[in-house]
């Protein structure tokens, strides 16, 4: 190893050179001292340009050459014997007159660096929007569209398959409450694992692995929901201790796993390499597309399954939901090495050097008791990231919108509804009419942006919905849900009122996209939506308590105080942010 230094130091009126030889040494390392001085005037008209206390170094280190001694043209060596038993590489001269005269009046010309710069190409604003709007790997993005959209399609028929088949088994919210109790919690224990997992394992492989398992999930829930159909009915309580239902409540849990890990693993990390993280413009069109796929495959999910069970048996819906799944998973991962193969394999690009040089093999082989204490680990490490964002009460006021468990198009809102006779279809139609409201939501999110900056649209999303949410609840109230118009009504109300929580879920994406580094996007990620599967949680297991379907009300209420909670802690973040959240929002602070 050697290091080889050249420095110079240049004056007023003038620059001197310092030079002087080495003697052979042992060391692998080479210094190079300067002892005498060489001093060059310069000529006063060209002193306009005046370099005072300019110090320039010029190192090389780290070099794979074993240098003994290095010398000058004028200086002799003192001892080479020694240097020729050490090392039998050739002694190096270094001349001390390459600055030459010619050279040095480059730097006395005052149009020197003017036409260093003026070289430069600049793009204009034009060519930069132009840039900023073009994704890095379009064809790749559009291959990772049609993926999403045979992989969400089967999923949100699904979301809406399996509570209304299920709420037709018994007349109680109690076992779709105890089957998304029991899914959260799995979320909210397995979320930060998983998403490590997909943080240390190839992309691509992982991806199609999770889809795999969820696929199976489904299959083997609508099975068990197949055969609890045939079988005679029994009571509330008999039903949550049989078999089946049992093993429905596993294989829901592993299916919401799966699936949130694979939308995270899409919505943060693979959006991003193929838009490019330095184009935001193409990133917010991703993100938009996105979007509209997911709303556009729960419109037609709940559209379709609502229309087939009306005119059919749910055994017979349930076989076409299970056929669906079949034919849609080789379509999903055939589409997704496609997607990586258009990108030009960018997907296998390593996230970290972290995550590139992986673990030691010794800390690989580890025993039951490490993996459990290195994923308690991993839980607590997730949580700490989480807390550390530097945009949290952001992302807090997107938790408590799953405080919102009966005033949305959920389970038990589908559930209760069927209970109460409500015609499929409508509820179908409900949903889906929910779903294309968030579909207008990313354009509408996109002009409020331009008009309001981030913060301010994300605000007014969540004080609209709370507005609406509280007439949806005056109206529950009032007693007159018995009739039709009243609850369509109710529902138109609830319907606008996902407008406003849409328009805030889309700002508050790129918001997370653009703060989390691609290296912990999985891990951060995923706990999030822990945390968010927490509130639900809390909310289903009052939902477990108060089962009957009299008590909507109650739940109801504590639904809308969540979403005015929600709106509350972003407007105290719009009023009174902190200074590094100024820092980051300080186009919109100065406007």
């Amino acid at each position: 190893m050697a290091m080889v230094t050249v420095s110079q130091s240049f004056n007023f009126h003038g620059f001197f050179v310092r030079k002087a030889s080495l003697l052979p040494s042992s060391a692998s390392r080479v210094r190079y001292s300067i002892n005498d001085r060489r001093w060059l005037n310069l000529d006063s008209a060209s002193s306009s340009c005046r370099f005072r206390n300019l110090n320039s170094r010029c190192s090389i280190t780290n070099t794979d050459l074993h240098l003994s001694n290095v010398l000058t043209e004028d200086e002799a060596p003192q001892d080479l014997s020694a240097a020729e038993c050490d090392c039998s590489t050739p002694i190096v001269h270094l001349k001390t007159d390459i600055l030459e005269s010619e050279s040095l009046s480059l730097l006395a010309e005052t149009t020197y660096v003017d036409s260093v710069l003026t070289a430069l190409p600049v793009l204009s604003e034009e060519e930069q929007n132009a840039l900023a709007a073009t994704p890095a790997h379009p064809v790749g993005l559009y291959a990772l569209y049609a993926s999403s959209l045979a992989g969400n399609l089967v999923e949100q028929l699904w979301n809406f398959a399996w509570p209304s088949a299920i709420a037709l088994l018994h007349p109680s919210l109690l076992p779709v409450a105890v089957m998304c109790f029991f899914s959260k919690l799995a979320i909210i224990v397995g979320g930060p694992l998983v998403g490590k997992l997909m943080d240390y394992s190839p992309r691509v492989p992982a991806y199609m692995g999770l889809n795999v398992v969820q696929a199976a999930a489904q299959l083997l829930s609508a099975t068990m929901i197949i055969h609890a159909h045939t079988v005679s009915p029994t009571s509330v309580s008999s039903v949550l201790l049989r078999p089946w239902f049992i093993v429905l409540v596993l294989a829901g849990a592993v299916e919401r796993l799966c699936g949130v890990a694979t939308g995270v693993a899409v919505e943060r990390d693979w959006v991003i390499l193929l838009a490019g993280m330095n184009r935001p413009i193409a990133l917010a069109q991703a993100n938009a597309v996105l979007n509209r796929i997911d709303l556009i495959c729960e419109i037609a999910g709940a559209s379709v399954f609502g229309i087939l069970l009306s005119k059919y048996e749910p055994v017979t819906c349930l076989k076409f939901a299970a056929a669906s799944m079949i034919w849609s998973l080789p379509v999903m991962i055939g589409l997704t090495w496609l997607t990586n193969k258009l990108a030009t394999g960018v997907l296998d690009r390593p996230r970290s050097c972290q995550t590139c040089c992986g673990e030691s093999s010794e800390e690989a082989a580890v025993d039951a008791g490490s993996i459990v204490d290195r994923g308690l680990e991993t839980i607590k490490l997730g949580w700490k990231e989480y807390m550390q964002q530097p945009v949290l009460p952001a992302s807090l006021a997107y938790v408590l919108l799953f405080f919102n468990v009966v005033l949305a198009p959920s389970s038990l809102m589908t559930a209760f509804l069927t209970q109460r006779g409500v015609n499929p279809s409508v509820i179908g139609g409900f949903s889906g009419l929910c779903a294309f409201m968030g579909v207008a939501a990313t354009f509408l999110s996109a002009t409020l942006v331009k008009q309001l900056g981030i913060l301010k649209a994300g605000a007014a999303g969540l004080v609209f919905q709370a507005s609406l949410l509280s007439l949806a609840v005056a109206v529950y109230w009032s007693g007159s849900l018995s009739q039709q118009s009243p609850v369509l009504f109710f529902l138109g109300l609830i319907v606008l009122s996902r407008l406003g929580h849409m328009s805030y879920d889309v700002v508050g994406a790129q918001i997370l996209q653009t703060g989390i580094p691609t290296s912990k996007a999985n891990l951060i990620g995923t706990t999030e939506v822990s945390v968010a599967s927490l509130a639900e949680s809390v909310m289903l297991g009052v939902a477990i308590i108060a089962n009957d379907a009299s008590h909507f009300g109650f739940l109801a209420m504590l639904s809308l105080l969540s979403v005015v909670g929600a709106a509350w802690m972003f407007c105290r973040l719009l009023v009174n942010p902190t200074d590094e959240q100024r820092s980051l929002f300080a186009v919109e602070s100065n406007t």
